[in-house]
């Protein structure tokens, strides 16, 4: 187990390094000044040239980049050029939106998906019609208009849940889980769909085999085949299914972050595009791709516990 954490970490590096270095280069070359952004339309050339000077932004892109990587290697990403506050601050401040929003998405999703997935591979044409249905609502209806969708029922008609903003846990756990409730619904429509499926297909194989037709024979109860034996043989593909659909959900939190008006790392990453904000942008790049491959070794970690076989690297 040890050895597969270690192989995959080390694969980790150059991961890192090639996803910061195409970002740098594609973000410098897009079109764009932050310069220019940060004085505005009305600022003279000499005065944009100036303090292009006195931000680095005039150097060559190779020491530019090489510049920032010694940097990130001491643990400095160093400070947004839009707002010149410490990009590991602004990521800080912001990050735990965007994970709270990812995490409680996931654990819905995965709750609901698999009950749902395991009932309709059990319960015949009844929960495979009922699973079908799920998934072509979850697949036709887009995620920002779930959200106003559900604004417009639970906080302005009902006035039950708050419509926008984000309340720390530390400032009031009651009003943080309230404020998170309509953007994870609605981050999770989308994914239930996903998992149930996933959970389906895979408990309709795992119940097909012949030692699931020994343990009926032994007289085991159909509940504790299915949820005790059969849902750990599936499990594979469904941890599959929901470290991508949380993979996913990184990128997925921009538009719902912007229906609730959430201080996350989505909205950050828009401001700081539109800004050409390069140090801001870098650090939110390596924090996703920290995220992904964090993910990622808990899939595999997974998966050796699940499955012995795959815990000698390849």
């Amino acid at each position: 187990m040890l050895r597969l954490i270690a192989v995959r970490l080390i694969w980790a590096i150059p991961l890192l390094l090639a996803a910061s270095l195409i970002t740098f280069v594609l973000v410098a070359l897009a079109p764009g000044d932050a310069a220019r952004t940060i004085l505005g339309a009305t600022a003279t050339q000499a005065q944009v040239d100036a303090l292009r000077e006195s931000l680095g932004l005039n150097q060559p892109l190779w020491l530019q980049y090489l510049q920032w990587l010694g940097n990130a290697l001491r643990g400095d990403l160093g400070d947004s050029l839009v707002s010149r506050q410490p990009v590991t601050e602004l990521i800080a401040s912001r990050l735990p939106v965007t994970l709270s929003l990812a995490i409680g998405a996931t654990v819905v999703c995965a709750v609901i998906g698999i009950v749902l997935g395991t009932v309709s591979a059990t319960r015949g044409r009844v929960g495979s019609g009922v699973t079908d249905g799920v998934a072509v609502l979850g697949i036709a209806l887009p995620n920002f208009w779930v959200g106003i969708v559900l604004v417009a029922v639970f906080s302005v008609w009902l006035g039950l849940l708050p419509a926008t903003g984000y309340v720390a846990f530390a400032k009031s756990p009651e009003l943080w889980a309230r404020s998170l409730v309509l953007p994870v619904v609605t981050l999770a429509v989308g994914g239930v769909t996903l998992i149930a499926k996933q959970t389906r297909d895979a408990m309709r194989e795992t119940l097909g085999r012949d030692f699931i037709d020994s343990l009926r024979a032994d007289g085991w109860s159909e509940r504790r085949i299915v949820w005790r034996h059969g849902l750990r043989n599936a499990a594979i593909p469904i941890v599959t299914g929901i470290g991508v659909f949380f993979t996913g959900l990184l990128g997925g939190t921009v538009l719902v972050e912007n229906v609730f008006a959430m201080p996350g790392l989505g909205g950050a990453a828009v401001t700081a595009a539109v800004g050409h904000d390069l140090p801001l942008i870098q650090g939110i790049v390596l924090t996703y791709c920290v995220i992904v491959i964090v993910v990622n070794l808990v899939v595999d970690v997974l998966y050796a516990w699940l499955d012995p076989k795959v815990r000698v690297p390849r």
